[in-house]
């Protein structure tokens, strides 16, 4: 698998924001990447890394991976993950030979990178993944936290929920409504998975009759996460709430709303929303935290 361009669900939502130009002078970012250098060397100090694939019955997922530093190891092309996920988790036998997105994170200096392949070996405690596309993003909208030393990830699940129209629990919405930070995972039919990192001010995730929606704010015009949307409706949410270490994972289908730029909601500006449809919940604890937080100076005020 290689990406030849944008693909037609990234065109169309280049074309209706009005920025193909924009995207076009940057699609050199989506060539088959070299993970060597600089960028090998800020995947080995990390310790937190957001995974989207799907699970044995097809369904998409975005879980948490941790570990110590180096758990993240770099080869040309290759990604060699030392982790795996826990027995609870929704790829605790994650099949190979289907593409998956990779984001890993430093909220300390507001740097991301997104790693995106085949994962081609998935066995207990390691999965390596040929990566297709690898870049970094800007800093916006990344919440500057100190994460605690402790890199364990999952502990426990909770509970798992799947009745349509009663996926959200009281405890996930109040978790999610106070969120400043959250993973989004998308896919293409053809052209790959891919995990992005979404952030604002606390009150920027709504819940409306069981979906959850946020607005889309203005970005590096790429759309790699509408662009999927817009081509495939499956997605997954995770929220971290890294006071009380509660994970959410969510799979469903998501979908663009295109509304009048500056209408109620529209925190951004942009004239565009994502809603999510939730269809499964898995809630499960981590014993990763943070030790203070700062809020983007790029974050919009919340529109309430």
């Amino acid at each position: 698998m290689h990406s030849l361009g944008f693909h037609e669900g990234e065109q169309e939502v280049q074309r209706r924001a009005g920025v193909t130009d924009e995207a076009a002078r940057l699609e050199g970012m989506l060539l088959p990447p070299n993970l060597e250098g600089g960028l090998t060397l800020f995947l080995a100090k990390r310790t937190l890394a957001a995974l989207t694939a799907r699970d044995q019955a097809g369904r998409l997922w975005t879980s948490l991976l941790c570990g110590e530093p180096g758990f993240l190891e770099a080869h040309g092309s290759s990604l060699i993950v030392h982790t795996a996920p826990g027995a609870e988790d929704p790829f605790r036998e994650t099949p190979p030979g289907q593409t998956v997105g990779l984001l890993t994170i430093d909220f300390a200096i507001r740097r991301r990178v997104r790693v995106n392949g085949l994962l081609t070996r998935s066995d207990p405690g390691i999965l390596r993944l040929e990566a297709d596309q690898a870049f970094g993003n800007c800093p916006a909208y990344i919440q500057q936290r100190t994460l605690t030393s402790d890199t364990t990830a999952v502990t426990g699940r909770v509970g798992e929920h799947q009745a349509p129209g009663h996926v959200l629990t009281p405890e996930d919405e109040q978790v999610i409504r106070q969120a400043d930070t959250f993973f989004l995972g998308t896919t293409h039919p053809t052209r790959g998975t891919d995990t992005s990192h979404k952030g604002g001010n606390p009150g920027f995730v709504r819940i409306e009759d069981g979906t959850i929606w946020w607005p889309d704010y203005a970005g590096n015009n790429l759309f790699n996460s509408l662009g999927n949307i817009s081509a495939n409706s499956a997605a997954a949410l995770l929220f971290i709430d890294f006071s009380s270490g509660r994970l959410i994972q969510l799979s469903g289908t998501a979908e663009i709303e295109w509304v009048k730029p500056g209408s109620p909601g529209d925190d951004g500006g942009t004239g565009r929303r994502v809603r999510f449809h939730p269809q499964q919940a898995r809630t499960s604890w981590t014993s990763l935290g943070a030790e203070s937080v700062a809020l983007s100076p790029h974050n919009p005020q919340v529109d309430v």
